[in-house]
């Protein structure tokens, strides 16, 4: 197979590797998905042959991305996503805890939205420091 891109289109592929196996292996440990970290490294090997060897180190005989690459804002990005997904989780869970986990079907999915947008705005506003835990249920 072969792909034409130019170096700026390339960037951004490297970009959206990093991120999608970060995503997919960073919490597994051992038990990582392999065949992401072959298809990384091979980019990375292919960026060192590309003249972008900033971007790129070996590490046990394999090509990584350098620590040039993972310190240069990847993880900016990584963590405005985690964020953001961490208030929609939180927010969705409140709100359905709030209905006492009902089903949600057309007859109360407003109201969930409602209660939904009600924490994100709230999360906006003053991320967490509003909630507070009832220590004595744990």
């Amino acid at each position: 197979m072969e792909l034409e891109l130019s170096r700026k289109q390339f960037r951004r592929l490297l970009d959206m590797a990093y991120i999608g196996n970060w995503i997919l292996n960073s919490t597994r440990g051992e038990d990582r998905f392999t065949d992401y970290d072959e298809v990384e490294s091979l980019l990375f090997r292919k960026a060192r042959e590309a003249g972008m060897d900033a971007l790129t180190e070996d590490w046990q005989g394999v090509a990584v991305p350098s620590q040039a690459f993972a310190s240069g804002g990847i993880h900016d990005a990584i963590m405005d996503y985690e964020n953001n997904v961490f208030f929609d989780i939180l927010a969705e869970d409140l709100a359905r805890r709030d209905m006492d986990d009902v089903p949600i079907d057309e007859t109360n999915y407003q109201e969930l939205a409602s209660r939904f947008e009600a924490y994100i705005a709230e999360f906006e506003e003053h991320g967490t420091d509003h909630i507070l835990l009832d220590n004595g249920n744990f």
